[in-house]
């Protein structure tokens, strides 16, 4: 079983898997630009109570897998990310402007899915089976 994580009013466990794609899927990232975007997103995410879990990427595109908080501002925080990581990256490896010339790193677009040890049937199943327990 994972560990819960709580703070003072709630006990929760909430997995999100990120996806993140650069514009018109130009193929810029390399190892060297995937460990700074990671470096990034585990600088800006203690602010929105997120921790990384997992990271790996393609040419094109991210997989973040990371742990949150029933507070936690998801949208805010990938606009965020996002904001600040592009200006980062394009300022810190300047050859990425010869492949995307604006001033976009990232698609305007993001996929976020939650994930969780039990399937959904599992759970369907649990709740309907407490109102036998009284």
């Amino acid at each position: 079983m994972r560990e819960l994580h709580h703070n003072a009013h709630s006990v929760f466990l909430m997995y999100y898997h990120l996806v993140l794609v650069v514009k018109y899927r130009r193929k810029v990232i390399d190892d060297e630009i995937s460990t700074r975007l990671r470096e990034i997103f585990e600088y800006i995410a203690p602010n929105y109570g997120l921790s990384v879990e997992e990271w790996n990427h393609d040419k094109d595109h991210i997989h973040v897998l990371f742990t949150g908080q029933p507070k936690s501002a998801l949208s805010k925080f990938i606009n965020a990310y996002k904001s600040a990581s592009s200006r980062l990256i394009k300022k810190e490896f300047p050859v990425i402007r010869e492949k995307l010339w604006k001033e976009y790193f990232w698609n305007q677009s993001f996929c976020l899915l939650t994930t969780g040890g039990a399937p959904i049937e599992v759970i369907r199943e649990y709740i309907k089976e407490q109102e036998n327990k009284n």
